[in-house]
């Protein structure tokens, strides 16, 4: 029986299993857990542990972010838009999964930064080159949160408490009948958050004369909830696998401001709804063929409402309307007279079928077949004062299809890997209805990639990989999402050359303690490449012709034997530029793409003290800090220097102390922990300003 420490690659804190009173171990029969298996392969991707993340109070978005080569970007507090980025692409250039589906369909439709940490064992984020069992579409990689796999009987719960009127809540559990391999288990959270930190802005007082005032947001609360029931069997001499799992989630938001934080709002929320079911079936069909299917379809409703008669100052004051100085007030905050209550739906149809046949020992053959299908209808229930039609009554519908085929060898005893495939991309779009334009495009494309990896030695190894990949537009980008990102059915697919090479070492059991060093290089050369321009209200995507981007991650873990001290960095240097010669943007060739950060990093440090306050207990200190150097907002040619809007320079210190009570099989945490002690100013998505110093309280435990 080998034993082997499971070793996250990235975060201190998720360095380790779950904490005990001695440095644990996981002993498995002969080989790796899936999370070091996946870290080991060929294919690009980097293992997060989120086991001692869900011990602590950061988001989702804030855990990934001390990932090298991640940035999360959000426009404020807990629920606010977020803002993913690998390797300098973003948002839907990264395809999001939880257990293999897409996220959306999955359940959350708020996005992965705001997916409740305690929800998910682990993340694997792929670099660049998406593997074929996804059957999905991607430009610069993907992100699959994997929940908790053990399929065995256990419970588990948080609660966490804190600043800006913060409530988090999530419950957990499963239960087995081994004789009969029947499962069940579900799932519960509950989010809350006022989001009234203070910021500063610019106050027009009744003069017309702006003056720098620092006020609390008052119109930005987050409500969320979600729950999920799950049945199955495993195991089974007719059923590897055979699950269903029905969720249904909402959340509800209020919309402080504009898009770069210059008029507060006092009325305007939106919210989405989402429920669905997803079946899963896995069966070895032959002695060495085996074959996985997945089905799931997702209804989501967006609801957005602006038909305040009223305007508001950034006190919450009425400025305008009836009872106030200007009178008579036109329904409509975000654009006067242009009031707004719709609603959309959207369906999502999709299915996945996976044939794994065996040539070999050391060779595989899978073959994928993914079509999806969405559409979406619409309803504004205040009719418009304008003859142009609007957007939203009409009936339209997105198909897509990835199909391939993926050939693995494990070679020289496993000591070279190699993962070779071809993929192939179709997409149809259709809008009708309403009095709109009919409109009916088609597109269809190829892809092709190969992934390496060649072991040196034992602990060090090194990947080389490159696809040519092609990335669908996304419901939203085309049809809009039904707040602040309008519709443009003119939208092309993605394409990217996407490139990855570089070395990872892992020391175990050194005289000097435990050692992981992992260092990449990446090169992106995107065409048609999909953005969101933002307007003075609202935002659009559109095709721009192409940007290229490269860079280099690197991130070092170092523990002591015991594990009672752990330190670690991460540090990311990208490039990523207009590429563009002609076209609307020919004019800006070689300007650096504007509003993402260039140069990142993160840095931490836990101390483990077993044995206190009482043999059973323990005690881990810890502390987390980020930096990111100061980018433009705009495009960096444009604008004389002295005017050119600029996100500054910013560092955060996040402290805490975490304490284990071992009472039997009930292992429970109390964690106090204090966000940017600073209170430093942050700025992220377009410049709008993020919360200061806040405290918060966090009790997790499991049994």
């Amino acid at each position: 029986m080998a034993s082997i420490v499971v070793v996250s690659p990235i975060s201190a804190w998720a360095q380790e299993p779950a904490p005990s009173p001695a440095p644990a171990e996981v002993k498995v029969k002969g080989s790796l857990s899936e999370g070091r298996r996946r870290q080991q392969s060929a294919e690009a991707v980097t293992v997060v542990d989120l086991r001692r993340a869900q011990q602590q109070s950061s988001d989702l978005g804030e855990v990934l972010a001390r990932t090298q080569g991640v940035s999360v970007r959000r426009s404020g507090g807990l629920g606010s838009n977020a803002r993913f980025s690998l390797n300098g692409l973003y948002d839907d250039q990264i395809r999001f999964f939880l257990d293999g589906v897409p996220l959306g369909a999955a359940g959350y439709p708020f996005g992965i930064a705001n997916v409740p940490v305690n929800l998910v064992e682990r993340a694997e984020i792929y670099r660049g080159v998406v593997p074929l069992r996804f059957g999905s579409d991607a430009l610069g990689g993907a992100v699959n949160l994997v929940s908790d796999t053990r399929y065995d009987t256990h419970a588990r719960a948080s609660y966490q408490v804190g600043s800006f009127g913060t409530q988090r809540m999530s419950v957990e559990g499963r239960y087995r009948h081994e004789p009969s391999g029947f499962f069940a288990g579900g799932s519960f959270f509950f989010d809350y958050a006022k989001n009234n930190y203070r910021v500063d802005v610019e106050y027009t007082d009744d003069r017309g004369q702006l003056h720098p005032i620092n006020a609390p947001r008052f119109h930005d609360r987050y409500v969320a909830r979600g729950a999920s029931v799950e049945v199955g069997v495993l195991d089974r001499p007719w059923a590897h696998r055979l699950s269903l799992r029905a969720y249904g989630t909402s959340y509800d938001k209020e919309l402080q401001h504009s898009v770069e934080m210059k008029v507060a709002y006092g009325e305007v929320e939106y919210g989405e709804s989402v429920y669905g079911a997803v079946a899963r079936y896995e069966q070895p069909i032959a002695s060495r063929l085996e074959l996985k299917i997945l089905a799931s379809y997702s209804r989501r409703t967006i609801d957005f409402v602006d038909k305040s008669i009223y305007g508001y100052d950034w006190y919450g004051r009425r400025t305008s309307g009836p009872g106030t100085p200007r009178g008579k007030g036109f329904p409509g905050e975000i654009q006067e007279n242009a009031a707004s209550d719709q609603t959309q739906g959207e369906g999502t149809g999709l299915a996945r079928g996976v044939l794994e046949w065996s040539l070999a020992p050391a060779h595989v053959l899978r073959v994928v077949l993914a079509p999806t299908r969405a559409t979406r209808t619409g309803e504004e229930r205040i009719s418009s004062r304008t003859s142009a039609p609007n957007p939203v009554n009409t009936d339209r519908s997105l198909f897509t299809m990835v199909s391939g085929m993926e050939y693995e060898a494990n070679l020289f005893g496993d000591r070279l890997q190699n993962i070779a495939f071809v993929k192939d991309y179709v997409f149809h779009i259709s809008s009708s209805g309403a009095g709109s334009v009919a409109l009916s495009r088609d597109s269809h494309s190829f892809g092709a990639g190969n992934a390496v990896r060649l072991r040196i030695s034992k602990p060090l190894y090194v990947k080389v990989s490159y696809e040519y990949a092609t990335r669908l537009p996304s419901s939203d980008e085309v049809f809009g999402n039904g707040v602040l990102a309008r519709p443009n059915l003119e939208l092309e697919p993605e394409l990217s050359h996407n490139a990855n090479a570089g070395p990872r070492l892992e020391l175990r059991r050194t005289p000097i303690g435990d050692i992981t060093a992992d260092v990449n290089a990446f090169y992106r050369d995107s065409d048609r490449l999909i953005l969101p321009l933002p307007g003075e209200r609202y935002l659009q995507y559109q095709n721009v012709n192409r940007a290229r981007s490269f860079g280099l991650e690197n991130a070092l873990t170092w523990s002591t034997l015991e594990r009672r001290l752990t330190l670690d960095g991460t540090l990311t240097v990208q490039d990523a530029r207009n590429a563009s010669s002609e076209g609307p943007l020919g004019y800006l060739d070689g300007d650096r793409l504007p509003n993402r950060p260039w140069l990142f990093a993160s840095w931490g440090a836990r101390f483990r003290i077993p044995g206190l306050p009482s043999q059973r207990d323990t005690l881990e200190p810890f502390y987390m800090g980020r930096f990111v150097h100061e980018f433009y907002r705009g495009w960096p040619s444009l604008g004389t220097q002295e005017y050119k809007p600029l996100v500054p320079s910013q560092i955060t210190h996040n402290v805490g102390i975490s304490y284990t009570v071992y009472g039997g099989p009930a292992v429970v945490t109390s964690t106090l922990e204090v966000q940017n002690v600073t209170d430093e100013r942050v700025y992220d998505f377009l410049g709008v300003q993020r919360p200061g110093r806040a405290v918060y309280l966090k009790v997790s435990g499991e049994i």
